[in-house]
């Protein structure tokens, strides 16, 4: 039965949580995620299920106001992990829920876990920022792509020529070389998804290698994962309010 981390939304009832499938795709830039979620959604959608695909910064209430801030580099750590919260909130329930409720399968290029991550390394206590996420429901499956710093760093180059300010880590004051600072914010990074892999139950896919040997594992763990619940017993499923905000691993 689908949960949120413990918080709730306003409005949030039990049919949204009776339908539909919450599949996330975690990772850092350069870890090939945005390419294996449009890989994953094609994949899904010839096989039958609607896919209904989501992501950071992608609500029409801040994103653009997050945009703008990151462009001037005058992005407070607070009011950073307010306005993410706010453009998930606004996703959740304006997208995700009506998507879970129609029987679609939202396909998540990133999740809170991302923001949680970030906001630790910024200097949030993890208490703080599981507590500001935790109106988010729990996926039914996280793959998490993992990639070494150095090959994140060398794929950026490669594909920009240049390594972004945020993604450095340079707001944070970690080295006046932009190169390694991204090295020790990455490192800082993976630790966090690290300790969310082992908290939450990621899927791990090795990251470091090429496209098509990732999207051959990720189409493996899901094909499965839809394996399992077709085997599952077909019997009705009470769902009452108290079932909403507990937390609990994604199934």
């Amino acid at each position: 039965m689908r949960s949120t981390f413990g918080g709730r939304l306003p409005g949030l009832t039990p049919m949204h949580l009776r339908r539909g499938h919450l599949l996330v795709l975690e990772g850092p830039d350069g870890s090939g995620r945005t390419t294996e979620a449009t890989l994953l959604k094609e994949w899904l959608e010839v096989r039958g299920h609607p896919v209904v695909d989501t992501g950071l910064r992608r609500s029409t209430l801040v994103s653009r106001i997050i945009d703008r801030a990151k462009e001037g580099h005058t992005f407070g750590r607070t009011t950073m992990a307010l306005l993410y919260a706010a453009d998930f909130a606004d996703q959740l329930e304006n997208k995700i829920l009506p998507s879970l409720a129609s029987g679609a399968t939202v396909l998540a290029d990133r999740y809170v876990y991302t923001l949680i991550a970030r906001a630790v390394v910024r200097g949030a206590s993890r208490p703080w920022a599981d507590r500001l996420y935790s109106f988010a429901l729990v996926p039914d499956l996280t793959i998490y792509l993992d990639a070494r710093p150095d090959i994140l760093l060398h794929r950026a180059i490669a594909k920009f020529g240049f390594l972004d300010y945020w993604e450095s880590g340079m707001d944070l004051s970690l080295s006046p070389d932009r190169f390694e600072s991204f090295l020790t914010y990455q490192k800082s990074l993976r630790e966090q998804f690290e300790q969310m892999a082992r908290q939450y139950g990621f899927c791990r896919v090795d990251a470091n290698r090429t496209p098509e040997a990732v999207h051959r594992d990720v189409r493996r763990i899901v094909q499965e994962w839809f394996t399992r619940q077709l085997r599952r017993p077909t019997r009705p499923e009470r769902i009452d309010d108290a079932a909403i905000g507990s937390t609990s691993r994604g199934r």
